[in-house]
């Protein structure tokens, strides 16, 4: 019998030990473990508000964005020449882009200098955290922990390792995100029409009052869906990129178990490391295009609540 327990240890320890590709996923793109946040906050009306590894990732895509881009249009404020150049270039390109190719065609001309601020914000904070997500940062952090650091299992670097680092891939992050566009929307049909007729302007005038009973709820309904829409659409695309690469990488581990080393590696070489980098280019269109649409998209909304005669 001791014997028995004995080995039923062993191979209850050597099945933990295997390596468990679900696991390995999901720690590497959801938010970190709620059981282990970076710095625990107390609750306030039963809201954790404890700061979590995508919470830091907002602060410093906020931070590094407001400094850089102040410090560029300073620089250049400073200056005796009009024309931009280098980084000053490239922003004011990116500027004249929003506004004239994403916000004035859906808004109109009187209207986008005062919605052009919010798309704009919307593009450059997207475009960066969907980048910063392809900069493997906490990566070398680990292997600097691994083989230079050694810090212990509760140590703030450890707590960094888990979880993923882009934060639009987080739904309440682009459902925060929507949240916005769906305000702005009321506030934009608001400023342009007045607060009561743009509720009126839901639905078209001079319709017999049986078709208002049916067109009423879809509207109020499709009120909820276009926040909804943006909410799944951008955090789908950034979450399911990085679980692709991370499958395709996992199948060096699990032919190393059922195979040995040579296969995990040789799978490695032939397969998982050309797909993974294959989708990593492919993730770098796909941050632009995310990025895009989901600007592109608010200033159609915004529009349709301007332009309601369309």
């Amino acid at each position: 019998m001791a014997v028995q327990e004995h080995v039923q240890e062993q191979l209850a320890t050597a099945a933990h030990e295997k390596f468990n590709a679900g696991k390995v996923i999901i720690e590497h793109v959801s938010n970190s473990r709620l059981q282990h946040p970076l710095v625990h906050l107390p609750k306030v009306l039963g809201i954790d508000f404890s700061i979590t590894k995508h919470v830091l990732m907002l602060w410093l895509i906020a931070a590094t964005v407001f400094v850089v881009v102040t410090w560029v249009v300073r620089r250049y404020l400073r200056q005796d020449r009009l024309i931009p150049s280098g980084f000053m270039n490239a922003l004011e390109a990116v500027v004249e882009f929003v506004r004239d190719g994403i916000v004035q065609p859906n808004v109109g001309r009187k209207w986008v200098d005062t919605w052009t601020p919010l798309i704009l914000t919307f593009f450059v904070f997207i475009l960066c955290a969907n980048a910063i997500g392809l900069i493997p940062v906490f990566e070398v952090v680990g292997l600097l922990d691994r083989f230079v650091l050694h810090t212990g299992e509760d140590s703030l670097v450890k707590q960094l390792l888990h979880g993923g680092t882009t934060a639009t891939a987080n739904f309440n992050v682009t459902a925060a995100l929507a949240t916005i566009t769906f305000g702005a929307i009321i506030v934009a049909g608001s400023r342009a029409h007045g607060f009561f007729k743009h509720w009126k302007n839901l639905v078209p005038p001079g319709l017999a009052w049986p078709l208002y009973i049916l067109l009423i709820p879809i509207e109020v309904l499709g009120m909820f869906v276009k926040p909804f829409a943006l909410t799944m659409r951008l955090a789908a695309n950034m979450v399911g990129g990085h679980i692709a690469i991370l499958a395709i990488l996992s199948f060096v581990f699990l032919f190393a178990e059922l195979f040995g080393r040579g296969a995990g590696v040789g799978v490695g070489l032939v397969v998982s490391v050309p797909l993974a980098v294959g989708i990593s280019a492919l993730e770098i269109i796909v941050i632009l295009v995310q990025a895009y649409v989901f600007t592109l998209l608010s200033a159609v909304f915004i529009g349709m609540a301007i332009n309601v005669h369309h």
